[in-house]
């Protein structure tokens, strides 16, 4: 069955029905579905840039008891293992991030029950002392179980937050939004109806979020169509999310015997993903995961945006998949795919434009 008349419509500014969605996850007409991807891409976005944010990854601790099957970074409570960073250690890294020219630090770990919700706003707050740096922070099982151990209301837990200095909470943590997966991957983790309100009440509270999903879970195309639906419905409810971006399982070292999507599978849902969420302005390719000549293709494939620089990246990397990439590389890697590469904030306004063959002042290489 040809596609040709979903894309048609898509591409004509017409919303797709969920059925549409399926339809073009049964189709192998990749190609076509990255050029309608790509042409819808260029509505939201005229200009030949493709932006990206310096940051930096703080993994503060890897104690965990949410025990999700797919991970390979956490470890139980008590666990030799385990560590959760001093402050000075957190505060060093940022200044390392600031030193460099950096905006942006995603700062997550996992549930980790024995700190108190103190120790995320009091930190918050010496970090806002010291840096004017936006903090892109705590995924939504972290901000659950910082209502867990303080027995604040997620509304509360959220406003706190963001007085102590959080400006925008990642998207982590979302997979696939469907019971089946979620329970089978992760059984102990927020629902993902929590996942959506916690995204919601972000944006009541007066931030904005991003959303996420993982393929290669052993979902099946109704559930990856589903999770999108999912997403649209939140941001045509809330206009919570400033971006999307989907990335591949990465089963090495997990526990979860899972599907490694080939590139053409990754771009395939990457031009999905863009043509269905007629509703969200920016996609991230997923270099970290998939590499970055793939990264670089995914800018055809409806890909505004090439993420982070990720100086430190530690959970992908614990699953054995680690591509490490300097700012310079960046800048090359954009313009080999015909892109003018522009530095940018959190919020996707644009701070630098880099001509030709500029380099940036400052080159870095990602620590682990």
């Amino acid at each position: 069955m040809s596609i040709d008349h979903i894309l048609e419509r898509a591409v004509n500014g017409e919303r797709l029905s969920l059925e549409d969605c399926i339809e073009l996850y049964k189709s192998d007409e990749v190609e076509k579905m990255g050029e309608a991807a790509n042409t819808i891409m260029k509505k939201w976005h005229p200009e030949p840039v493709t932006t990206f944010v310096i940051g930096r990854n703080v993994n503060y601790t890897n104690f965990c008891d949410t025990y999700c099957r797919f991970c390979a970074f956490y470890r139980p409570p008590g666990h030799a293992e385990g560590y959760v960073l001093e402050d000075e250690e957190v505060l060093k890294k940022i200044q390392e991030t600031v030193d460099v020219g950096g905006t942006e630090i995603l700062m997550q770990g996992g549930t980790n029950p024995d700190l108190p919700f103190s120790y995320y706003t009091d930190l918050l707050k010496k970090i806002k002392e010291r840096f004017d740096i936006t903090m892109h922070s705590f995924s939504p099982a972290e901000i659950y179980k910082m209502a867990e151990v303080s027995g604040l209301s997620l509304e509360e837990v959220l406003i706190q937050l963001k007085e102590a200095g959080l400006d925008s909470v990642p998207g982590g943590g979302a997979e696939i939004l469907t019971e089946e997966t979620r329970r089978r991957v992760s059984r102990i983790k927020d629902t993902w109806q929590e996942w959506i309100e916690c995204m919601k009440t972000v944006k009541k509270v007066g931030m904005h979020g991003t959303a996420t999903m993982v393929i290669g879970l052993g979902e099946t195309i109704e559930e990856r169509a589903l999770h999108l639906q999912r997403v649209r419905d939140a941001q045509d409810e809330t206009d919570c999310f400033l971006a999307f971006i989907s990335w591949t399982f990465q089963p090495d070292n997990t526990n979860l015997k899972g599907e490694k999507i080939s590139p053409r599978g990754y771009l395939k849902n990457v031009a999905i993903s863009r043509i269905f969420l007629d509703n969200i302005a920016n996609f991230q390719s997923s270099w970290v995961t998939m590499g970055p000549e793939v990264g670089k293709q995914s800018l055809s494939y409806g890909c505004n945006d090439f993420g982070s620089t990720m100086m430190e990246e530690n959970v992908v990397s614990a699953a054995g998949t680690t591509h490490k990439v300097n700012t310079n590389q960046i800048l090359q890697l954009i313009r080999e795919a015909g892109k003018i590469p522009a530095q940018r904030n959190t919020k996707y306004n644009i701070l630098r434009v880099f001509d030709n063959d500029e380099k940036t002042e400052k080159d870095f290489v990602m620590q682990n």
